[in-house]
């Protein structure tokens, strides 16, 4: 829950004041153009970002208590390709955080290991060095470290751009299953066919536009007030975002110049 919530990059605003109430179980999706603060807002929720103006709760909890209960798979994860780790190694390093002080791994451990490498299809992989792999591939290996944590609740930005179709099938099975295992799942995404299949979507264009079930929220006058297009523009069919759309502060009806913004005053990519 989010109440009065702003996020800022020094002073460029990334969510201006809002307020939401995601719910706690199901897959909930953020969607919504460049720049309009997706991945900003997830990791408030994972309490990796602190609010400039009001608060957010999650599980019930202030964000500095919630970082054990959360996993939190962002954007872009690197590994350094000449560190010689495996597959196995990758995915085991999600579960350091609860070894305690033996820093061992016990049966719970392992079998949390083996279940998390074979719902993302990475058994076959799992001796391979991440050099060796596909985008796709690597990107199951980082989905499979947030699985094997057994956290509360599972967050992850944007799993699925530019993947293969295996894996992206593969990622949202995991998904899939985590709902079915009855802990919440928050994803960003700029696929409105992934939104349409959630329980819930949050819309953001730099604030929130709407949250709800997927039905109420991506329509044609919440999706016109999102991207800046006029709503008739939309009838008939659905637009979908890509990566050379203008950032959500330059966002302008297409036909019209795009409004001129200060040199600089541009919000990060998300």
């Amino acid at each position: 829950m989010a109440t009065d919530l702003v996020l800022k990059y020094g002073s460029t605003v990334a969510l201006a004041e809002s307020s939401f109430s995601l719910p706690g179980a199901g897959v909930t999706v953020v969607i919504g153009p460049n720049g309009s603060g997706k991945s900003t807002v997830l990791a408030a929720i994972a309490g990796l970002h602190r609010p400039a103006g009001g608060a957010v709760r999650t599980l019930a909890q202030e964000p500095t208590d919630v970082r054990s209960r959360v996993a939190f798979v962002p954007q872009s994860t690197k590994v350094n390709d000449a560190l010689p780790v495996t597959v196995r190694e990758v995915v085991a390093m999600g579960r350091y955080s609860s070894l305690g002080l033996i820093g061992r791994f016990g049966d719970d451990d392992r079998e949390a290991l083996e279940q998390a490498l074979e719902r993302l299809d990475l058994v076959d992989l799992q001796a391979r060095h991440l050099r060796e792999l596909s985008g796709g591939q690597r990107q199951r290996v980082f989905v499979a470290q947030g699985l094997v944590q057994e956290r509360e609740m599972l967050l992850l930005d944007e799993p699925t751009m530019a993947l293969d179709v295996v894996s992206a099938r593969v990622i949202h099975e995991a998904i899939a299953d985590e709902a079915r295992r009855e802990r919440p799942v928050v994803v960003t995404t700029h696929d409105f066919g992934e939104a349409r299949q959630a329980d819930y979507v949050l819309l953001l264009a730099g604030r929130v536009v709407a949250e709800g079930a997927p039905e109420q929220v991506l329509t044609a006058e919440h999706l016109a007030a999102a991207y800046g297009f006029a709503a008739g523009d939309l009838e008939g069919h659905l637009h979908l975002d890509d990566a050379a759309h203008q950032p959500a502060a330059r966002r302008h009806v297409h036909g019209k110049p795009a409004a001129p913004t200060r040199p600089g005053g541009g919000r990060p990519r998300e």
